[in-house]
């Protein structure tokens, strides 16, 4: 039933720790059942766990002034509300937070979940090409079938785009088709290729120590080590943003046609 997979148990010895994808690649870790899990598949697993679980208890102090890290996530969901929803969504705010907070916050928690160094178990889910293209699909859907609930079906399509002399009027669908294909796409690789960038650096940083296995060298990586972390700490929390800002704009376009 359950079968640890022999790459995970040799991951982190021998030539492995000169490869920097070695680290942020997925990699099989055990099958259920005869089904492969990966670690950035059970990433995934335990971001949406932890978020069900953990967010709840630190939210269910009603008073009104939470403390300590349900404080900090009402801050966090009143400042996307406030400055990046409803600048953009206006009246139609609330009945679209739900998702945004929920993409926000997933997308922040794999990203932070990268940095925890869980061995041949963890991983940057967000560094997946799959994850993140899963993630901008789930975007697009949201994209589109929240302009069709605003608008109706057919309003939608009338309103997809704008208003040009009849003869443009294909070769406009055509453009506006292509750009409502790129924006999940440029969202998701966006969001890998920066994940991705940040770990392969990390750890080409690491593999310096083997390569010159030097004290200086070795303190002098240990040192970039720990700036670039701090980098990426940012970025992990600038990534999500940007992916939730971005998708929120996009929303903004299909339930609003008049801008």
């Amino acid at each position: 039933m359950f079968q640890l997979s022999p790459a995970a148990l040799a991951s982190g010895g021998g030539d492995g720790g000169m490869n920097p994808l070695e680290h942020v690649v997925a990699h099989e870790i055990f099958r259920v059942w005869g089904i492969s899990v990966s670690n950035h598949m059970l990433m995934v697993a335990v971001a949406g766990v932890f978020l069900v679980v953990v967010l709840p208890l630190a939210l269910r102090d009603k008073g009104m002034v939470r403390k300590g890290l349900g404080n900090l996530i009402e801050a966090i969901c009143v400042f996307i509300r406030e400055e990046i929803a409803r600048p953009f969504l206006g009246d139609r705010t609330d009945k679209h937070i739900g998702f945004l907070w929920t993409l926000f916050f997933f997308v922040l928690t794999l990203n932070l979940l990268g940095m925890i160094p869980l061995g041949p178990l963890g991983g940057t889910a967000t560094a997946n090409i799959w994850v993140a293209g899963s993630l901008g699909l789930s975007a697009f859907v949201m994209i589109h079938v929240s302009g069709m609930r605003e608008q109706g079906f057919g309003g939608y399509v009338r309103n997809f785009v704008p208003t040009v002399p009849w003869p443009m009027v294909p070769f406009m669908y055509f453009l506006e088709i292509v750009g409502a294909l790129v924006k999940p796409f440029a969202l998701s690789v966006r969001l890998f290729a920066n994940m991705l960038a940040g770990h392969v650096v990390l750890a080409t940083l690491l593999g310096l120590i083997y390569l010159f296995q030097n004290y200086f060298v070795g303190i002098a990586t240990v040192f970039g080590m720990v700036l670039m972390s701090i980098l990426e700490l940012l970025v992990a929390f600038l990534q999500a943003y940007i992916f939730t800002f971005l998708t929120t704009i996009f929303i903004g376009f299909a339930v609003k046609p008049e801008h």
